[in-house]
């Protein structure tokens, strides 16, 4: 993998930081922006609708309506953007259970478990079997592409740097390097300010 972000993945950015904070004049940029660089509809779609397992259905619901609205006025100058591959079906004996439970490990790099889990069992059968059984499956995105929505998403939203910190673990586990990730802290200070991008930075020292 490169040492920068390309020309793709820098258009996630922006789209995943201004749907968590709910700011659609800058979603909008950002979505033509993201389209213009060469995203597919599908996979817009997919990061919108992942971030909602981080900010919330509302966030996530007004960022598709956003969506909507942007490639019907795209369409009206004559604009048609590919709408990109559909996520494969899963087999009729699939267990998301199981599944999650792998991808988890798979991306931390060893089994998830501790005292929050013990305490609150369901919500670790919901992260295992929903987040990562179901969603990190759907193949619309490969696994940096969601890890760079999830930590724009996490940056932009304040308290809550543990699991900013996780995140940009995972972040390097799945192939970014330290470079490219800096990159990204840079990125943030150009479209949401210095002290967000401050705060993500030095999280980012904890994990390189």
């Amino acid at each position: 993998m490169s040492n920068h972000l390309n020309a793709r993945q820098l258009a996630v950015v922006p789209i995943a930081a201004f749907t968590a904070t709910g700011q659609p004049d800058k979603l909008e940029a950002a979505l033509n922006a993201g389209l213009d660089a060469g995203l597919t509809l599908n996979e817009v779609k997919e990061v919108l609708q992942q971030l909602y397992a981080y900010c919330g259905f509302p966030r996530s619901l007004n960022g598709l309506s956003c969506l909507m609205s942007v490639v019907k006025v795209r369409k009206e100058k004559g604009i048609v953007d590919p709408e990109g591959k559909s996520t494969t079906p899963q087999p009729v004996d699939w267990n998301s259970l199981l599944a999650g439970s792998q991808t988890q490990t798979q991306l931390v790099g060893q089994p998830v478990s501790g005292p929050l889990f013990d305490f609150a069992p369901a919500i670790d059968t919901w992260l295992k079997a929903h987040l990562f059984g179901d969603i990190f499956q759907r193949d619309v995105l490969d696994w940096p592409t969601r890890e760079l929505a999830t930590v724009s998403a996490l940056a932009v939203l304040g308290g809550v740097n543990s699991q900013l910190k996780s995140h940009f673990a995972i972040s390097l586990n799945v192939g970014f390097r330290p470079e490219q990730l800096i990159a990204f802290t840079a990125l943030l200070k150009q479209h949401c300010g210095a002290e967000i991008a401050e705060n993500a930075r030095a999280v980012l020292d904890e994990c390189i």
